[in-house]
């Protein structure tokens, strides 16, 4: 396989969430460990027009000369690595996160290869888009129309959110694609795959294609099924990798948010959208992106045979980079509405921080991370790294005062967005630099608060250690 990003999704309508919020989420999973990030705001430029360039290809983007500021989390070694912007709001309050890779069967791409050369590549899609939506049925229209300009230079999965629609693009040839709006009241999860299944072309409300995309499957007979018109049979794959890199991913998110749904995790037809049961909150989202398979036989850190514990991929992983719930909130003010949770640990032990959308600054432990780790240097990249290896490394010691950690900091941050929110509702004029000093606050906090865990785990595993010999007092 290619060295591109290898990630798992999570998307939940208005009408599905506890609060009327749309959050859009996903595992940003590199091939390698460690690929440090950062977090910057690009600010708005004018009568400006530019060009993007890749740095894993030859492409080269012509963008327009007026763009709006947005968030973005690069790789901080980006002439070797890329850019990938990954994920983050813009200035309009439209969310993007790009990319899920997916990849394409040999039947589709003998017809329409990739443009591995100079197509637009995922490293560079959110510099080219998401300064110039303002919604996020545009952002799919936009990117599409890249997407015929240029081709695409690998199979891709992207998410566009807005406060009121969830749209997921699927860019599977060198210029094919289908996206699907996310019903209100449902939600969908996953990983890897071609995940869209039918698609209904006479409702343009909820679904989005590339153009000629029904004439090419027909004149070069790619469809297997007698009757529907499913992109997932058409365009994707069904290979014993899929069923233990990426099914099983896609079988354990509903399995945590629909669990009196039976699924089989080697299924490959699993469903991509399934109606919410029950109401679903932040939480249950980041328990999707944290997941090991807790509570199965399959679990790397559980009881399971070795070969149990080894079958399947696991969701939250060493390799996750950044994992990241893009919230937007209904029934507050615009100026912050939008919420990026956040973490740059392993999402499995650290916890997801709150970035409002409409911030302009973002603090140095945030946007200056070293290449390698350096415990002088103050990094919220390489001290969440450091926390994740520490429980990871003794975790039936060091697992209940982690978990005790992570719910004292989900209570401390829900506390303080809702205070920030009603800052914001009695001085709206003050939006920015309120939300700008809050950031500062929550920033400094979870520094001390993680440190001081940091500590405490140091401390009790060198209790732990089995150089150690208990000598009788009397000898």
């Amino acid at each position: 396989m290619k060295k591109l990003s290898a990630c798992t999704t999570v998307l939940v309508g208005k009408k599905a969430t506890i609060d009327g919020s749309t959050m859009a989420a996903r595992n940003d999973d590199t091939f390698k460990p460690l690929t440090p990030q950062h977090v910057v705001v690009y600010p708005a430029y004018h009568d400006h027009p530019n060009q993007v360039h890749s740095y894993l290809n030859a492409f080269v983007g012509d963008r327009p000369a007026d763009g709006a500021r947005y968030q973005g989390v690069p790789n901080v070694n980006f002439q070797q690595e890329g850019v990938y912007d990954e994920n983050g709001f813009n200035e309009f309050n439209v969310g993007m996160s790009a990319t899920e890779s997916v990849y394409a069967n040999e039947r589709v791409l003998a017809y329409d290869p990739l443009n591995e050369t100079s197509g637009i590549n995922e490293d560079v899609i959110v510099a080219m888009v998401l300064p110039f939506i303002h919604s996020a049925k545009e952002g799919v229209q936009y990117l599409g129309e890249l997407v015929a300009k240029y081709g695409s230079a690998e199979g891709n999965g992207v998410i566009f959110v807005d406060q009121n629609d969830v749209w997921y693009m699927e860019i599977v040839t060198g210029h094919h694609w289908v996206a699907q709006r996310i019903p209100d009241d449902s939600y969908a999860v996953t990983g890897n795959r071609v995940a869209i299944q039918t698609v209904d072309f006479d409702d343009p409300d909820n679904f989005m294609w590339s153009d000629g995309i029904r004439e090419f499957v027909a004149h070069h007979h790619l469809n297997p099924d007698l009757d529907t018109w499913n992109f997932r049979h058409i365009f994707g794959t069904a290979t014993t990798f899929d069923q233990h890199y990426n099914t099983p991913r896609q079988w354990y998110g509903h399995r945590v948010l629909s669990p009196t749904v039976d699924l089989d995790p080697l299924d490959f037809d699993l469903p991509f959208i399934l109606p919410a049961t029950h109401q679903l909150t932040l939480e249950d989202v980041q328990t999707v992106l944290s997941s090991h398979y807790q509570g199965t036989v399959y679990d790397p850190l559980g009881n399971g045979t070795d070969h149990q514990k080894s079958q399947f991929r696991p969701i939250s992983l060493n390799r996750t980079q950044n994992s990241h719930i893009l919230q937007v909130r209904a029934d507050v003010p615009a100026s912050v509405a939008p919420i990026m949770w956040m973490t740059i640990g392993v999402p499995t032990f650290t916890p997801y921080v709150p970035f409002f959308g409409n911030g302009e600054q973002i603090d140095a432990s945030y946007r200056h991370t070293p290449m390698t780790y350096d415990r002088n240097t103050k990094s919220a990249y390489w001290m969440y790294r450091e926390l994740s290896m520490l429980v990871e490394s003794h975790y039936g010691d060091f697992l209940q005062a982690d978990l005790d950690y992570l719910k004292e900091v989900r209570q401390y941050l829900y506390t303080q967005v809702a205070l920030v929110t009603q800052q914001v509702m009695e001085h709206p004029d003050q939006a920015t630099k309120l939300i700008d000093q809050a950031h500062q606050t929550i920033v400094r906090e979870l520094e001390t608060r993680t440190n001081q865990l940091i500590g405490q785990l140091i401390m009790h595993g060198l209790e732990l250690s089995k150089l150690t010999f208990k000598m009788d007092a009397n000898l």
